[in-house]
């Protein structure tokens, strides 16, 4: 017998009000060349009214912003994933440099971190790159998206360095436990929490954000990856955050409809956008 496919809900029957909003989104990827401008429908019809795009690198914003010329309800971040960070060279920080100085649209710097779970780029590399944009964020006083794979205890280590406590961060695509969450709470930042917290085997998860206050957390994507449940081995895109949100609203006791309208509140005001009412 053949196992039964899961029922994929769409995504627009939870009827959200838009009000939403999606965190982290890498919408200039190949996955979405053939139908972007359907996603970004599907988005808002879902209840999403602002999402925020990732650049993983100046040359990325140069070549793909224009995607999003006639979607306001698209804003930027920029900044250069650590993976990348063998190609890092003082003209890439310049180009940051002027782009943030130059494009109101782009509102933090990200996603920037350490990765120890991909080998390709020296640890040594990896903190000299991430150092350089942090030292880049203080000097603009530019809000931070943080990546952080396999690397807590450094990334954390580097942030405390550059007197980062208290200062806009958001951690991207959280999957610790409590007490990781309380170490990165106690600094005063907030969780961005992926698709993954649907996966039924994600205990610790689940646990981590029941115990995390409304008021710290905001929802994200991170597609075309990490798919929630019930569209799990499909692409992932916006509109599908809303089950993400379901099932923190669940943890939390709470409707999907104040969840989702809280996290896209918290959201704004960290990113600084205007949602409707």
């Amino acid at each position: 017998m053949s196992k039964k496919s899961p029922e994929r809900t769409p995504p627009e029957s939870l009827h959200l009000p838009r009000v939403g909003v999606e965190t982290h989104a890498h919408l200039d990827s190949r996955e979405f060349r053939d139908d972007l401008p359907q996603v970004l429908d599907r988005a808002a019809a879902s209840g999403i009214a602002a999402m925020g795009q990732v650049f993983l690198g100046p040359e990325a914003y140069q070549a793909n912003q224009a995607l999003f010329d006639s979607h306001p309800e698209v804003f930027f971040l920029l900044g250069v994933h650590p993976t990348d960070a063998d190609k890092f060279t003082d003209a890439t920080l310049a180009a940051m440099d002027a782009a943030f100085a130059s494009d109101a649209r782009i509102k933090a710097m990200g996603e920037i971190g350490l990765d120890s779970y991909w080998k390709d780029v020296p640890p040594e590399t990896q903190h000299r790159i991430f150092r350089a944009q942090l030292a880049l964020a203080r000097e603009r006083d530019l809000r931070v998206v943080v990546h952080s794979r396999d690397a807590f205890a450094e990334t954390l280590a580097v942030l405390d360095d550059m007197g980062f406590k208290d200062r806009p961060l958001l951690w991207h695509c959280f999957g610790g436990d409590e007490a990781i969450a309380r170490e990165l709470l106690s600094r005063g930042w907030l969780l961005s929490i992926p698709g993954p917290v649907t996966y039924s085997k994600n205990v610790e998860l689940a646990r981590a954000v029941a115990a995390v206050d409304m008021d710290r957390l905001v929802v994200e994507t991170d597609c075309p990856y990490l798919t929630p449940e019930p569209w799990r081995g499909k692409r992932n895109e916006p509109a599908l955050a809303v089950f993400t949100a379901a099932r923190i609203a669940q943890l939390k006791g709470l409707s999907v409809e104040d969840a989702w309208r809280h996290m896209g509140q918290t959201a704004a005001k960290f990113f600084g956008l205007e949602l409707p009412k």
